[in-house]
């Protein structure tokens, strides 16, 4: 009797954690199909760098999904891991370092997806030999991935120059020229430093690059990465402010080797194969090119009556200068997001968000809660399906849902991208199309598939 009581209590409890179980299943699929069908609003899918999941290896433990700061890019339905929402990503690569089998690999847009990326190898190289991309411009996004691209990149280089020898290498050519000091470029030219390659980096604006523009105390980076020169950075947060004293540091340590306010404005490759580049103010030669400028160009105008006035701005650099106005922001994106909110904490701002979708449906996850929240709070008001129509001295008069509705206002701010240097690369004889660019972060699926035939 005492035999069956056990028993049945064993039973009773291993059909509870099992139920339990079930129920957990149950609503993961639940939120997996929920998060497809929010996708379904953007069908136009990844639009860069995005996770591949071979099924054949993914044994269903959702690490991948758990990981991501994006949110929910994969989800689990059917017991395997899939893309429900592959336009968030931007490329952390923690689903697939964080896979056990290796069944993700990190890859670029479709080609159809990739028709406007300029064409890159494995190694960085354009269509025009000794000719580099790193960064935002390749197609990735995120500060980590510019720095390893950039590091990398210049290995690539610099092994190059070793098997020229000396008989290319002369002392009025640059073994490399870099263009631009973001961070890709930055961390490209620590490395020539760290290689002792004759380099020289060429930026028309600030140290910093996009990083210096952002807002303060923006966080620019949420996950630990290897800075040449320096090691490997373990601190998981990073606020603009940090990121650009660090690198103040390492690069007077490095004595960076810079011109500022220099714009490209023409690169040519001669018969000998070395690269003339020319600025306004003086004309370099170097063996290898490497682009490091950074996506955003500059900033997208709508081309609205009124937006010539000095109170329309693109950029938010000190939100807490701003108080006691009304205040009206454009667009939809993270950025115009957190300008919003930061606007939106400031005392007595009127902030009003105006956005021509019907649903934020590209942002990052936190920032979808953050700005749910402030709208809560009353700290920003957002009218969807909007467009504005024309900026008044004291007004802006919008179009919401085909109806004139004219809100007061002091200032406005306008978050609509930026125009890409596409006319430049094509000028230079860039080749778009196709691109063969496999991240650093990923694994190969060779590896991968070996991986998970050892562990079945």
């Amino acid at each position: 009797m005492d035999n069956l009581i056990s028993f049945l209590i064993a039973a009773g409890i291993i059909l509870t954690f099992l139920l339990l179980h079930l129920r957990k299943l149950k609503k993961r699929e639940v939120q997996a199909l929920e998060a497809l069908e929010k996708g379904k609003l953007r069908s136009d899918g990844p639009q860069s760098q995005h996770p591949h999941i071979d099924a054949t290896y993914c044994i269903g433990c959702a690490a991948c999904t758990m990981v991501c700061p994006e949110g929910d890019v994969l989800a689990m339905l059917g017991g395997k891991a899939v893309i429900a929402n592959g336009y968030k990503c931007i490329g952390h690569s923690l689903c697939a370092e964080v896979c056990p089998v290796g069944a993700i690999t990190m890859v670029m847009a479709s080609a159809s997806m990739g028709g406007d990326m300029p064409y890159l190898t494995r190694e960085f190289e354009t269509s025009v030999k000794n000719m580099f991309i790193v960064g935002e411009l390749g197609g990735l996004a995120l500060i980590k991935n510019a720095v390893n691209q950039g590091r990398d990149c210049i290995d690539n280089i610099a092994r190059k120059t070793a098997a020229l020898g000396g008989a290319r290498r002369s002392p009025d050519i640059y073994d490399v020229l870099i263009v631009g000091a973001g961070p890709a470029g930055i961390s490209a030219s620590l490395r020539a430093a760290e290689k002792k390659l004759n380099y020289i980096t060429i930026d028309e604006g600030e140290i910093g690059g996009t990083v210096a523009k952002y807002p303060r105390q923006k966080l620019v980076m949420t996950s630990p990465v290897e800075f040449p020169m320096h090691g490997k950075f373990k601190k998981t947060e990073l606020s603009k402010e940090e990121l650009l004293a660090f690198w103040q540091k390492v690069l007077q340590r490095a004595d960076f080797k810079c011109r500022q306010g220099e714009k490209v404005d023409d690169i040519k490759k001669g018969q000998d194969g070395v690269f003339t580049v020319a600025t306004a103010k003086a004309q370099y030669r170097a063996h290898a090119v490497l682009l490091a400028l950074g996506k955003g160009g500059s900033p997208r105008k709508l081309g609205v009556k009124g937006e010539e006035l000095p109170k329309v701005m693109y950029r938010l650099i000190e939100a807490d200068h701003y108080v006691n106005k009304k205040i009206l922001v454009v667009g939809g994106g993270d950025s115009a997001i957190e300008a919003a909110m930061g606007l939106g904490h400031q005392v007595g701002n009127q902030v009003t968000l105006s956005y021509r979708k019907e649903a934020f449906s590209r942002i990052k996850e936190r920032n979808a809660q953050r700005i749910q929240e402030s709208i809560r709070k009353g700290r920003v008001k957002v009218i969807f399906n909007s467009n504005p129509v024309e900026f008044k001295q004291d007004s802006v008069v919008l179009d919401v849902g085909g109806k004139t509705q004219t809100v007061p206002n002091d200032f406005v701010w306008i978050f609509a991208g930026g125009e890409p240097p596409t006319a430049f690369l094509k000028k230079i004889g860039i080749g778009f199309g196709v691109q063969d660019l496999t991240s650093a972060g990923g694994r190969e699926v060779k590896a991968a598939k070996e991986s998970a035939l050892v562990l079945a």
